[in-house]
């Protein structure tokens, strides 16, 4: 199932989402059909790929960026678009997993990735909506408490600007009667992630960056200057190569897709809401998600469209009625909905590693992999992008750091990876419902 669901077949469009029908214009970039000679070779061109080919080419390094589809095409341009600072593991992620012990610098890594993004929408003119101000809900008062926990962890760290709110200010947030509380961030926000990462794109080439699109990578080989990559239809020789296809890599390098799981999730947007709609359900324009193992995540276009995602499907499967998996978590949360007109729907896959920390490491002295954000990635890739561009300019503080990161594979390997998964969503979606 997995090689049926990430074959390619070309040319490719963006799929109908919202975020593909609101993109800027973007220009016709090249099918690569000749051979090209740079330092740096960047597979993938989502945010985790693009933001390394982005900070590479601020230091001074030639990159190529080899695309199958167009940028933007997989998971970066199908998100929901909630910019949460942090890392998934919470926290402590930091401390625990990779020895970090100065609470300064925790502090400082789990706002990096944000503050990435709006340096970069500043200093190139990205328009993507970047708005801040988020909130996570809580739908039991045993959740509450669970995040009430959170807060004083992340208070201990110096962000004391996060705060709980009761039930009351929770329900007035969010037009929504059915939490019993949340915490309120405005360190994290919500914005257009195609518009994101196609203005990283703008900003790269401006830097003298290449992408081609509509060129999958279909092997690669060690050369004496370094590594060949080839195309169809042609082949770059590069110095170093970075691997950055995360779900949608397919089986082009096994020693990759083992390691990690195809996860779809699914988004809606609805037409245009009234303005008294706006104000009754999101009065503040906070993005929200809810601290439930398969939870939902909703905010609002510029356009004030309600874009409401959630659900997972483990393996990499599409939904044939996602619109229908989403409208009843929709109209629960917002009765006063019912019926409104879905004007575009979608579904995408994020890359799970079985630990959920994401994975990046060498396959070779001078071949490189990151992938594995489990949903959190809009943020996290940016820092790891940092990290692997420090990583290529011989700089490896930070990489042997997050290398650190426990990795496991999936029991039961490939064949039952997807069973396996289905069974825990199935029993903390149980816990999720019973409420405890």
């Amino acid at each position: 199932m997995l090689s049926d669901v990430l074959t390619i077949k070309h040319p490719q469009p963006y799929p109908e989402s919202y975020y593909a029908a609101s993109r800027v214009e973007t220009p016709d970039r090249p099918v690569l059909s000749d051979t090209v000679e740079v330092d740096v070779c960047v597979v993938g061109a989502g945010f985790s790929g693009m933001s390394t080919a982005l900070f590479l080419a601020e230091k001074g390094y030639q990159v190529a960026l080899l695309e199958a589809c167009h940028v933007g095409w997989g998971a970066a341009g199908r998100n929901g678009g909630h910019l949460i600072n942090g890392f998934n593991g919470g926290v402590s992620f930091l401390e625990k997993h990779l020895g970090v012990k100065d609470r300064d610098v925790i502090k400082a890594y789990h706002l990096e990735g944000a503050e990435i993004i709006k340096d970069w929408v500043g200093k190139y003119d990205i328009q993507c909506d970047l708005k801040f101000g988020h909130m996570i809900t809580a739908y039991t008062d045993k959740q509450v408490k669970e995040l009430e926990e959170e807060i004083d962890q992340l208070h201990a760290y110096g962000l004391s600007d996060m705060h709980m709110v009761d039930r009351e200010v929770a329900q007035k947030e969010t037009g929504s009667s059915v939490y019993a509380g949340g915490y309120k961030d405005p360190y994290s926000g919500h914005l257009h992630p195609l518009n994101l990462v196609l203005g990283e794109a703008a900003a790269f080439e401006k830097l003298g960056g290449q992408i081609f699109e509509q060129s999958p990578m279909i092997g690669y080989a060690s050369a004496s200057y370094g590594v060949l990559v080839k195309t169809a239809k042609g082949q770059v020789k590069a110095k170093k190569l970075v691997l950055c296809g995360e779900a949608y890599m397919g089986d082009t390098e096994k020693r990759i897709s083992k390691r990690m799981m195809p996860v779809s999730t699914q988004v809606i947007a609805t037409e245009p809401l009234s303005e008294t709609q706006q104000k009754e359900i999101l009065p503040n324009d906070l993005a929200v998600a809810d601290c439930r193992y398969i939870l939902d995540y909703f905010r609002l276009s510029a356009d004030k469209r309600l874009i409401f995602g959630g659900g997972s499907t483990y393996g990499g499967s599409t939904p044939a009625q996602a619109e229908q998996k989403l409208r009843g978590n929709l109209e629960k949360v917002y009765p006063q909905l019912k019926g409104i007109k879905a004007d575009y729907v979608w579904t995408g896959n994020m890359a799970f590693c079985y630990t959920r920390h994401p994975d990046l490491g060498t396959l070779a002295d001078n071949v490189y992999y990151l992938h594995g954000f489990c949903g959190h990635g809009v943020n996290v890739t940016h820092i790891y992008g940092r990290t692997m561009a420090e990583a290529i300019d011989e700089k490896f503080d930070r990489y042997n750091m997050f290398t650190k990161a426990p990795q496991r594979p999936f029991p039961g390997g490939q064949r039952f990876r997807v069973p396996y998964s289905i069974a825990g969503s199935w029993w903390y979606g149980l816990r999720d419902r019973l409420g405890v």
